[in-house]
């Protein structure tokens, strides 16, 4: 993996490593307990760039690369994975289509906020009938004077209440299936304007919110606690049409492309949560002694060592190459979905072989793993499920037997 990275990376790495540690690692475990949003910390992170690390200085960002992105999620998920989803959908799913796909009024007004973590964005794609069959939007824009009004209702949207830009699909023509999809820039308040005041960040009053956008109820989840998953609902909706988000008809495509970026993202928090669990595995090991002597001295537990160790140095190659691709304007969709299948599946893999290794305590609260556990599952599911990404990689490999170029 060091050969991804340059001086620049290893500075923020260690950074991001220090804060990881300091600020989330002691109050990762009662925000799982409570489900609450993390507040606080969103601020440090806010404060030390994290929320605008691939976007330029003029936009408000670091001014860094995706690789840069990915060094940033990968550390905080090694904690807590809550910390880093909330980092990885900001960035790669809720600011990045403006900035690839939004025009440069667009990107002046929306991506400063966002950069900045002033307000907190998301990606509305997923509903009750549309799930992996992005392309069966339901929601509706119906074209009107001066804009457009929407219909209809998103459903698992990471920041979905705490956030206050959002991108949308909507079909804007019904009869052209997925070619008749568009995207969508709406916002509305958040849920906790009093915390996001107290704290300073999460809540902008430059903002001219849509009328119409509201939040559901917060989701009580398996994993990812501490993280915000609600509904978001869009009930006659006015879009003005300086909010189209890209031109009419490209939205699916686009989001799409916006989705193998956000693979990359949950790859790299998938690693993080496999290389968090594989060194709390390895701690207990050498220090929990049974018949006389640490347990890490059993074949028994040394294979799975060895083998959760060799499967993170896998991922973390896919990982980072999907990065550096995308870094150096190569083709990048496969291996985004190579690196989020493997990598997804190595975190379910390894937390469930970490819970093992602790014997009994590890199905205990009190030990970190048994949260990582939970944390994985969602990581096999979210921005495309194993399944899906198999048959992107599938078809992807067939192309090119076929000499099709996209």
């Amino acid at each position: 993996m060091e050969m991804y990275l340059d001086e620049s990376h290893r500075a923020l790495r260690d950074l991001v490593r220090d804060f990881a540690r300091q600020e989330i690692a002691p109050v990762a475990a009662e925000l799982d307990r409570t489900a609450e949003f993390p507040w606080e910390n969103v601020r440090g992170m806010a404060d030390l760039g994290l929320l605008g690390i691939p976007w330029s200085p003029e936009l408000g960002g670091a001014g860094m690369d995706t690789t840069a992105c990915i060094v940033a999620i990968h550390e905080i998920a090694k904690v807590d994975a809550s910390h880093a989803i909330t980092v990885s959908a900001h960035t790669t799913l809720g600011t990045g289509p403006i900035v690839v796909f939004g025009t440069d009024a667009q990107r002046e007004k929306y991506v400063p906020l966002l950069a900045s973590g002033r307000v907190l964005g998301g990606f509305g794609l997923t509903e009750p009938d549309a799930g992996s069959d992005a392309g069966g939007t339901r929601t509706t824009a119906r074209r009107v004077d001066g804009g457009w009004v929407l219909n209809g209702g998103k459903i698992f949207i990471t920041h979905g209440g705490v956030g206050e830009v959002f991108v949308v699909t909507a079909a804007t023509d019904r009869e052209q299936g997925p070619r008749g999809i568009s995207a969508f820039i709406v916002t509305k308040p958040t849920t906790d304007i009093e915390t996001a005041e107290r704290v300073g960040v999460g809540h902008s009053t430059e903002l001219e919110f849509t009328g119409g956008v509201r939040a559901g109820k917060k989701e009580d989840k398996m994993g990812w606690r501490a993280s915000d998953t609600r509904e978001l609902y869009l009930e006659d909706a006015f879009v003005p049409d300086d909010q189209l988000l890209g031109g009419v008809g490209e939205g699916f495509t686009n989001f799409m492309r916006s989705l193998d970026t956000g693979r990359i993202g949950l790859a790299a928090l998938s690693l993080g949560i496999a290389e968090g669990a594989f060194e709390q595995s390895l701690a207990y090991a050498t220090g929990r002694q049974q018949f006389g002597r640490p347990i890490s001295e059993f074949q028994a537990i040394q294979f799975m060592l060895a083998d959760m160790k060799t499967g993170i140095e896998a991922a973390a190659h896919l990982v980072y190459h999907a990065a550096w691709l995308k870094d150096h304007g190569q083709p990048y969709s496969r291996e985004a979905s190579m690196a989020k299948l493997f990598a997804s599946e190595l975190a379910m893999r390894t937390t469930t072989r970490a819970v093992q290794i602790h014997g009994g305590y590890g199905y205990m609260k009190e030990y970190p793993v048994e949260r990582m556990m939970r944390d994985a599952k969602i990581c096999e599911i979210g921005e495309g499920t194993s399944e899906i990404q198999r048959l992107v990689i599938a078809r992807s490999l067939v192309r090119d037997l076929n000499g099709v170029t996209e």
